[in-house]
């Protein structure tokens, strides 16, 4: 065997190895990620004080089915977690305003990702309020305006619901669970089952995953980088620098009034949501706060 053959066969078989190698490196790195998520269990979790047991088994299990599900939706989460340093400073004085614990802002989450959304149902918004309840609770819902897409305006119906559902109930985690099952469907089943915590309820699929959808959201966006969200300060959604444009009367065209204000209709629309309509006729001279971002639109 000459020199070149020889040569050739060394090579081969570093070229295998190294492989090998880095197959084996690469496999236990995944190995050892899938697995270290296991010990991000919680040992202890609650909800506005209230502690989740996590000493029962299905609840247990529960709460590991939403952690995991929401901890390896990498980019629903990541953006939720990006956007909720823009929508936290606006929704956390409010709660605090109306005596409602912090922790409903993951009830937000849950509820739209922290967008305006639209469900099947019509409900809208970041707070999913459906045009009925939100008019009951002070919002106005027209065609021209639509304050279920008002992030404050909309904080302060949900505090409003919450409040009520606390009185109702007696405490927040029952509260919780009847905004997406509704006070009355809550209370039916309640009465029905003769037990008054949520975690000793059977409900339906949606209601009893909630809260537990509620808990896996805190627990992950309290310490991103735990469940392996590396986010830089620098990715992080912002709030920008505007100022406050009062009217009192009929805008006919917004294009020409966004135009006016130095900006564009797009970026009226976008910082005004609730703003449904290329004018708004106001003929009853309400007075309506339009926000006018001053840069980096």
């Amino acid at each position: 065997m000459n020199w070149i053959k020889r040569l050739s066969i060394v090579l081969a078989v570093l070229v295998v190895s190294g492989a090998l190698v880095y197959g084996i490196s690469t496999e236990n790195k995944n190995k050892i990620t899938r697995e270290g998520t296991k010990f991000y269990f919680p040992t202890q979790i609650d909800f506005a004080g209230e502690v989740a047991p996590l000493q029962v088994s299905d609840v247990r299990e529960r709460l590991d089915r939403e952690l995991l599900i929401n901890a390896n939706l990498d980019a629903t989460t990541l953006l939720i977690i990006k956007r909720a340093n823009r929508a936290f400073p606006i929704i956390e004085p409010i709660l605090a305003k109306y005596g409602v614990p912090d922790d409903f802002k993951y009830l937000a989450v849950i509820e739209s990702g922290l967008v305006n959304a639209v469900s099947p149902a019509g409900a809208r918004g970041v707070w999913q309020f459906m045009p009925v309840t939100a008019k009951e609770k002070g919002m106005e819902v027209n065609d021209f305006v639509d304050e279920r897409y008002h992030l404050e305006k909309s904080t302060e119906a949900a505090c409003k619901y919450l409040l009520e559902a606390k009185a109702r109930f007696g405490n927040w985690t029952l509260a919780a669970a009847s905004y997406n099952g509704g006070m009355t469907g809550v209370n039916k089943q309640i009465e029905m089952q003769q037990v008054t915590n949520y975690y000793d309820l059977l409900l339906n699929d949606e209601t009893s995953r909630y809260v537990f959808r509620i808990l896996a959201l805190k627990e992950i966006m309290k310490d991103p980088a735990k469940y392996g969200f590396m986010v830089d300060a620098n990715d992080l959604y912002h709030n920008l620098p505007s100022k406050v444009i009062t009217v009192d009367t009929t805008i006919n065209d917004l294009a020409s009034f966004a135009k006016a204000q130095g900006i564009n209709y797009k970026i009226l629309k976008i910082h005004n949501p609730w703003l449904r309509d290329k004018k708004l006729i106001n003929v009853n001279r309400k007075k309506y706060e339009i926000q006018i971002p001053l840069s980096g639109y």
